[in-house]
């Protein structure tokens, strides 16, 4: 979506090609001037009297004279002339000029005389050419004006940089202008609703929004009275922005797009100078929306990180912005979106009702959302029939609309760099795990060892997952290299859950735990392969003791802050509470080894099957383990194959429905 949309109040929407093409003109124009004002006058010709002419002649040294205008003459000397020592020491710092000529002036008061004088003077011997010749005083009025045409044009120029922005130090006479993209009738948005999938709650209440400017009326004769704003607050890539774009191609009224950070400028008080004029503007479109996205650049709370007496321009851009959304004088019919990924260092402020009325949640899609996002982004591409929106939904669990998008390109962009006619589930799948895993490291050189290491650590994951109950089920387990360090991975279905109990979060951390534990069962040792699975564990213990209160020692305590600055320092809890949070985390990750180490220790003879084939294939998948090992010893639905029995148990309510209602209609 381009910024330059014909904005006739945005002062910035100017072409930088045309400012480009602006500036070679004018400098065109500089050289033509310098260099007319410069070769028009022989600048190698020197002024004698005429008494040094009379010898000239009389030495013979003279081949032709112009006079010009009446006012001076131009001598021309003879090429033997030129040779003489005195004349080319004269010349020498001017060569390009001594030979063409003229190489001397004089100035005379009248031709006649001058002639009648010359007619005397000239030897019989020699035939010294004269002629006349009348010149327009174009070449002096340059030399004369062309220092000061110059200066004017150079002016005007870094005016016009100034004043239109681009560059160091533009926007210095127009500082103070509001940046905000204007799109209405004339410049519409072609995203709609229709384009926006997985956010049907969100999109429920912007078309509110959308309605109350459209026909306020409805409910305003019922004494209710319209939103002032609206908040979308969510993870980045869920589509906030993209709902803001099908709110202004959905409104049928003037629609302001700009960024938080338009405010911010290294001036004191242009950001509260912005506000003020951006809401003059909109009050002269009213009723009109106004999206700020990434608002947490100017919206931070008040007092965080100021140092004393400092006058802080983000302070000062926030209260203006306070002012014009619900201030003294603050007029009906401008509705204020914004969009944040950071809420919690939003000032209280600006938070509340009477600015903005409400927050929408804006989160990842579920199964049922990702589904629809990949029919949308599907839409454009060469599908072969075996491609699943269904499949690729359960196989994308925590993707959110941005990362969807990202599989489907990518996918596309592997079919086609295998000369496919269309993109397979293959792709799709190929797709998923550059997008997870990370570019796939062809030319990184494993010794056999190492590769070893790598097949039994991913093997204990694998095998570690398939006995656990509340284990995720398996999808994939490689040893391929992969991104910048991965040496291996194994992708687990995770299900659709929000909430975790205790059991559930120790079977996790077992299960992470049993790459370094398959080391230890099988080499007597352990490797650093296990940084993250290590680092994992850590934070997941770290929020069962001082998050959730799982730990029956801490108790029911919880540390968490959610006001609280991330760079803070400051412990809620003593430093005998620190020690004891300390030895409950390793309590916690040494039981959950313990009984990982054991498990893989009993189930031994699996982990050798699984990283021999490993070993051997590379890549392994749910039905490979199942043919190695056996089928899992826990009998529970993927999240695919509930959400397909519970799509089919609605398609079959439907179908009686459908029978019952054509049993109906024919009895009757």
């Amino acid at each position: 979506m381009s910024e330059n949309n014909g904005n006739p109040l945005n002062s910035n929407n100017r072409n930088p090609r045309r400012s480009g093409y602006q500036g070679w003109i004018i400098a065109a124009l500089v050289l033509a001037i310098l260099g007319i004002t410069f070769f028009s006058k022989n600048t190698a010709v020197r002024p004698i009297t005429q008494k040094k002419f009379e010898k000239m002649v009389q030495a013979h040294e003279v081949q032709n004279i112009v006079i010009v205008n009446n006012e001076f003459v131009e001598v021309t000397l003879t090429p033997k002339a030129l040779e003489d020592p005195k004349y080319r020491a004269l010349f020498a710092d001017k060569p390009y000029f001594s030979n063409g000529g003229p190489q001397f002036q004089f100035e005379v008061t009248s031709a006649d005389k001058f002639l009648d004088d010359f007619q005397k003077l000239k030897p019989d011997s020699d035939s010294i050419d004269y002629d006349f010749d009348r010149r327009s005083d174009w070449t002096g009025f340059l030399s004369t004006w062309g220092f000061l045409i110059i200066m004017i044009l150079a002016m005007y120029f870094l005016l016009g940089r100034m004043t239109g922005g681009g560059g160091p130090g533009g926007q210095i006479f127009n500082i103070g202008r509001s940046r905000a993209t204007l799109f209405d009738a004339e410049n519409k948005v072609k995203i709609t609703f229709n384009d926006v999938a997985g956010l049907e709650e969100a999109k429920e209440e912007i078309k509110e929004i959308v309605d109350y400017l459209k026909s306020p009326g409805k409910f305003t004769k019922l004494g209710a009275k319209i939103p002032k704003g609206a908040l979308l607050v969510g993870p980045p890539g869920t589509g906030k922005t993209l709902i803001a774009k099908a709110v202004a191609g959905e409104a049928g009224v003037p629609f302001f797009s700009l960024s938080g950070s338009d405010f911010v400028e290294m001036f004191v008080g242009v950001g509260a100078a912005r506000v003020r004029d951006l809401f003059k503007q909109a009050k002269e479109k009213a009723p009109c929306i106004i999206f700020i996205d990434e608002i947490d650049a100017v919206g931070r709370s008040r007092g965080r990180g100021a140092m004393p007496g400092a006058n802080d321009e983000r302070e000062n851009t926030l209260n203006s912005l306070l002012v014009e959304m619900d201030g003294f004088a603050t007029d009906s019919g401008i509705i204020i979106m914004a969009a944040t990924n950071r809420p919690d260092v939003l000032d209280p402020a600006l938070l509340r009702p009477g600015r903005f009325d409400r927050q929408i949640s804006v989160d990842k899609p579920d199964i049922i959302g990702r589904e629809a996002i990949f029919k949308v982004h599907l839409k454009p591409i060469k599908l072969s029939p075996d491609v699943d929106p269904k499949k690729l939904a359960a196989q994308t669990p925590g993707f959110a609309g941005a990362e969807i998008a990202n599989v489907c390109n990518e996918a596309a962009l592997i079919a086609a760099r295998r000369d496919r006619e269309e993109v397979t589930m293959q792709d799709f799948q190929d797709a998923m795990d550059r997008v997870i895993g990370g570019l796939e490291k062809k030319n990184k050189l494993i010794s056999p060892d190492e590769k070893k290491i790598v097949a039994y650590h991913e093997a204990g994951h694998a095998v570690a997952g398939w006995f656990l109950e509340h284990a995720d089920p398996l999808v994939k387990v490689t040893i391929v290299p992969r991104g910048v360090a991965a040496l291996g991975y194994a992708q687990y279905l995770p299900r659709e859950q929000y909430l975790y109990r205790t059991e559930q979060l120790m079977d996790e951390m077992c299960m992470t735990l049993g790459g370094r534990a398959a080391e230890d069962v099988v080499f007597g040792k352990v490797s650093t392969g296990a940084l993250s699975d290590l680092e994992r564990v850590t934070k997941l213990a770290h929020s069962m003791v001082t998050v959730y209160g799982l730990n029956d020692k801490i108790g029911n305590m919880s540390y968490y802050d959610s006001k609280q600055s991330e760079y803070s320092f400051n412990k809620p809890y003593s430093e005998e509470t620190a020690r004891m949070i300390d030895e409950e985390m390793r309590k916690i990750i040494a039981q959950a080894y313990d009984r990982c180490h054991a498990l893989l220790s009993e189930h031994r003879e699996a982990l050798e099957v699984i990283a021999k084939e490993l070993l051997e294939k590379e890549i392994l998948f749910q039905s490979d383990l199942e043919r190695l090992i056996g089928k899992r010893p826990f009998e529970r639905e993927t999240v695919y194959q509930a959400y397909m029995n519970t799509e089919n148990s609605n398609d079959q309510v439907k179908e009686e429905k459908e029978e019952e209602a054509t049993s109906e209609t024919e009895a009757k």
